[in-house]
């Protein structure tokens, strides 16, 4: 954890422990104090501004809702903050990456296979990035964090703001899209490509 010890008694202890004990209004003080400075964090590394608000807005979100495990006596809020800035800003830059692989796998996809060619190569080539990039946004996005990201539907739904069912259904009909393009490829039975696991 990082960041300077904090004085006993000061503004900053008292929004700490506030914080930490779930009070609402604290969370609202603590993003108004600063929000700021994690995002001059995101800024600073990511181009997109858009990108270093979604950061911004990850960071307060994984803050509240893991906020039992800070320690106001190892460390400053805003220190812990930042840890967490640093984090989703890694995350972030992960998840570009990923689209802009998805994005290239796309352009150098080769002409029609001719007949013959193995199936199970193309279907291996073509089910994550082909079928993903034809999802649509909400659809892919739900897919790309309970797959990639490992993230269970509520925590999909808490970090988006998307209702659970929501949630589920647009993982439910990507799953069903994903499943149908295996069928139509040739894939085997119950086969998938790599990086797919499951949902939950």
């Amino acid at each position: 954890m990082t960041g300077i010890r904090q004085q006993p008694g000061t503004p900053e202890d008292e929004l700490a422990h506030r914080f930490r004990a779930g009070d609402e209004l604290a969370l609202r003080e603590a993003y108004d104090r600063y929000g700021r400075a994690v995002l001059h964090l995101a800024t600073s590394t990511l181009v997109n501004r858009s990108d270093a608000e979604d950061a911004t807005q990850a960071t307060f979100v994984a803050a509240w809702l893991g906020r039992e495990t800070f320690d106001p006596a190892k460390g400053s809020l805003v220190g812990w903050l930042l840890g967490i800035g640093r984090r989703k800003v890694i995350d972030r830059l992960r998840s570009a990456a990923r689209e802009n692989r998805v994005v290239d796998t796309v352009r150098q996809l080769p002409e029609p296979a001719p007949a013959g060619t193995d199936p199970d190569t193309v279907v291996d080539r073509l089910v994550v990035a082909d079928e993903l990039a034809r999802l649509p946004d909400e659809q892919r996005r739900m897919l790309e964090l309970a797959f990639f990201d490992d993230l269970t539907h509520q925590q999909i739904a808490t970090m988006t703001g998307v209702p659970l069912g929501t949630v589920k259904s647009h993982i439910r009909r990507g799953m069903a899209s994903l499943k149908r393009r295996w069928e139509v490829d040739g894939a085997a039975p119950g086969a998938r490509p790599a990086g797919i696991s499951g949902a939950r």
